[in-house]
């Protein structure tokens, strides 16, 4: 009896084992856009949502890496384009908001959560504008994200625009995006500085124009 006990416990460790061994394969094949490599697992009965230690998915992960073949594997076997890791990130974000576009695309299509939130309380649109991607700018407005959520900072899209970039020609795209996606050039930050206020100060003229040629005082 105690025998079985002892051979059926490492049977289990084994199969643990292998199906841990398994998910990390899937995982590099997320990360190297190994598309053939993918569907082959997926076939022999993987997990599509694997993750890693820190809660990325093999979507995540593919996302990470810009893999665009590989996600569009994983997002039509199902992957949840909405699955958040241990920071809080899901795919949908973070191609949100690093600029991971033709990704995006793919994620919007297949469902992805416009109202989601990442670890700061912004929706994907707000760090698209701060990090300067006006394509996911205007991809995320188009698909009907808020351009008016505040975050936890207490910042829109259009005032992270504004405070946290250089102001130049790429970021004048954005805002003026913002402005046509219906952005509130009056809505001021927790202190009641407005993205008017904060132009002028940083001597950003070109986006001082802008929000105030759209009614902003």
């Amino acid at each position: 009896m105690k025998r079985r006990a002892v051979l059926a416990g490492l049977a289990l460790i084994a199969g643990a084992s292998a199906a841990m061994a398994d998910d990390q394969a899937f995982l590099a094949a997320a990360r190297d856009n190994d598309a053939a490599a993918l569907t082959r697992l997926l076939a022999a009965g993987q997990a599509v949502d694997a993750s890693d230690s820190g809660g990325r998915t093999a979507l995540l992960v593919a996302t990470h890496a810009n893999a665009l073949e590989a996600a569009r594997v994983l997002i039509e076997a199902g992957a949840d384009v909405n699955a958040k890791d241990d920071i809080q990130d899901t795919p949908y974000l973070y191609a949100g908001a690093e600029g991971r576009t033709e990704i995006l695309k793919l994620l919007l299509a297949a469902g992805a959560k416009l109202t989601d939130t990442n670890r700061f309380g912004g929706t994907a649109l707000i760090p698209a504008a701060e990090k300067g991607h006006p394509e996911n700018v205007r991809l995320l407005l188009a698909a009907g994200v808020d351009p008016n959520h505040v975050n936890g900072l207490g910042w829109t899209a259009l005032l992270e625009a504004v405070i946290l970039t250089d102001g130049g020609p790429t970021y004048q795209e954005i805002v003026a995006d913002l402005i046509k996606g219906g952005a509130d050039v009056n809505l001021a930050d927790g202190d009641g500085v407005t993205p008017l206020a904060h132009a002028r100060a940083r001597g950003y003229a070109e986006i001082a124009r802008l929000v105030e040629a759209a009614g902003a005082r």
